[in-house]
C-alpha cells in the first residue's frame, strides 16, 4: 500500500529527487519494478542486515538469511537503481556478523555498496555546552538530580515505564535530590501509569532532546535516535532493548558499545531495585564516550546535492 501511494504521487506530480529514509517497502518494490523509477533516488539507513535472535532457532536464521539474500540479489541485478546509498554512521558501526550461512559479511558488503556520512544528530551539541543555562531555561534547579524516562512514540514501552516508576522510591533513597520525569508519549495514557510521591508524568515534552541534554541521567528504550542524542550530549543513561527487536539488540547495541555509551539493561531481570541501583551507579560513573561527529548532515547533503 505504501508503494502504491508513492507510485500515484510521483506519477501525477514529478519530483527532482526521491529520498528513501529506511523506506523498506518503497526500496523493495522499486527493485522489483525498476521501470517505475522516474527520478534520482537516494537510499538512507543506519543499519544493514536482518539478524536472527538466538531463541528463534534454525527457522528464524533461515528466514532472515533468505530476506538478506533477496536484498543482495536485488542490488546485484540493478546496481544503479539507488543513485546514492548512504549509511548514517561509520564503517566501524557495522556489526561483525554475516548475512547468513553462505552469504557475505555485512561489513564487507556494506563498505562496497554504501557511502558513509557519519551520524546525523539533528542538532549541534555545542549549543548545549552551557548546561547550567539550559537547565535554567527548562526550569530545572541546580541542586536537583533530573532523571528523564522516555520510551518513544509507541505504546510498547508501557511496561518499561511502569517498571521504572516502581523503582523511583528506591532510587530516591539512593540518590539525594532525585527528580524523575516520565514521558508517556502519544499512545500511553498518563492516567494509566502508577502514582508515586514526587513523580512527574507528562504526556508530551516539546523538544525532548533539549531536556535529555539537560538531564543528569535518562532511562530509555534501545532505539538509536534517543540513545545517540544522549551519547552526543554525553549524558549517562540506561537503555532497555526490546527483547525480540534485532536492530536494538544487535545493531544499536554494537554502535553504543563502540562509543562506550550507556548501560544496557535486561528487562526480564531488571527488578525495581536493580533499576534503582543502576541509576545510582551510572550517576557516579565518569562519562568517557567517544565524540559523536557533527558534520554528518553536511556530508550526506553534499552527496545528495550531486544528483541535482
Amino acid at each position: 500500500n505504501n508503494f502504491m501511494v508513492f507510485h500515484d504521487i510521483v506519477r501525477d506530480d514529478p519530483y527532482d529527487l526521491w529520498i528513501g529514509d529506511e523506506a523498506w517497502e518503497l526500496d523493495y518494490y522499486l527493485h522489483e519494478n525498476p521501470e517505475e523509477k522516474r527520478a534520482p533516488y537516494v537510499w538512507m539507513t543506519d543499519f544493514v542486515g536482518w539478524i536472527p535472535m538466538a531463541d528463534g532457532g534454525d527457522r528464524e536464521a533461515s528466514i532472515t538469511a533468505d530476506y538478506n539474500a533477496e536484498m543482495i540479489e536485488q542490488i546485484a541485478r540493478f546496481p544503479r537503481l539507488r543513485d546514492r546509498a548512504i549509511f548514517v554512521g561509520n564503517p566501524d558501526d557495522i556489526v561483525a556478523d554475516t548475512f547468513g550461512a553462505g552469504l557475505p559479511r555485512i561489513a564487507d558488503w556494506t563498505k562496497n555498496h554504501f557511502d558513509f556520512s557519519g551520524y546525523i544528530t539533528g542538532f549541534d551539541p555545542a549549543a548545549f555546552a552551557d548546561r547550567a543555562k539550559l537547565r535554567a531555561e527548562l526550569g530545572y534547579k541546580p541542586d536537583e538530580v533530573v532523571c528523564i524516562v522516555t520510551v518513544g512514540g509507541s505504546g510498547v514501552g508501557g511496561h518499561l515505564l511502569r517498571r521504572v516508576i516502581e523503582s523511583f522510591p528506591a532510587a530516591k533513597r539512593l540518590v539525594a535530590g532525585l527528580r524523575m520525569i516520565a514521558v508517556a508519549g502519544p499512545r500511553i495514557d498518563p492516567d494509566s501509569l502508577p502514582k508515586a510521591e514526587g513523580l512527574e508524568v507528562r504526556a508530551y515534552v516539546h523538544e525532548l532532546y533539549r531536556h535529555l541534554a539537560a538531564c543528569d541521567i535518562a532511562v530509555v528504550q534501545g532505539g538509536l535516535s534517543t540513545t545517540m542524542e544522549l551519547t552526543a550530549n554525553r549524558r549517562p543513561f540506561l537503555y532497555f532493548p526490546l527483547r525480540h527487536h534485532f536492530e536494538q539488540n544487535f545493531h544499536v547495541r554494537h554502535r553504543l558499545e563502540r562509543y562506550g555509551a550507556g548501560r544496557c539493561m535486561d528487562y526480564e531481570t531488571a527488578t525495581p531495585d536493580v533499576i534503582a541501583a543502576a541509576i545510582a551507579a551510572e550517576l557516579k560513573r565518569p562519562v568517557a564516550y567517544r565524540t559523536v561527529e557533527t558534520d554528518g548532515a553536511a556530508r550526506a547533503a553534499a552527496r545528495i546535492a550531486e544528483l541535482l
